[in-house]
């Protein structure tokens, strides 16, 4: 898989239902895939199986789940995006907010997506904040 074949491979990840699906993990994710995120929760390392459990969680809290993507770079054999999750939670389905701002560099193994090395901090509705708002002024 080239490299435009990746990007496109992160990008449709973060824009699948895997939150709702897990079989679609599979799709994308190697079996041995690693995570490597620091959050303002703190740092998490996950593997394959937590990254499973995570999507279950989420099918649990959002009705939808949406990426914002402004940015998808490719350099070498890595691909970096930035993108916002906009969500509509199980308690309230009419509103969509955003919900946290990520950025993820992945590296691939067998053309999935092996090791990931990702920062998230809570969204907020400043304007220039928002991802839409990069992506149309850069």
């Amino acid at each position: 898989m080239g490299l435009s074949g990746k990007k496109k491979k992160v990008e449709s990840f973060y824009n699948s239902n895997f939150y709702k699906n897990q079989e679609e993990i599979k799709n994308y994710l190697h079996p041995d895939a690693e995570l490597f995120w620091n959050s303002s929760a703190g740092f998490s390392k996950m593997n394959f199986s937590d990254i499973l459990n995570l999507g279950i969680e989420m099918s649990r809290s959002f009705e939808s789940l949406r990426a914002e993507v402004s940015h998808l770079l490719k350099d070498k054999d890595q691909v970096t995006i930035r993108f916002t999750y906009h969500v509509r939670t199980v308690e309230n389905p009419d509103e969509e907010i955003p919900l946290a701002h990520f950025i993820c560099i992945w590296t691939f193994r067998d053309d999935k997506m092996y090791r990931g090395y990702q920062i998230s901090q809570p969204a907020d509705e400043t304007p220039e904040n928002l991802s839409s708002f990069l992506a149309t002024n850069f």
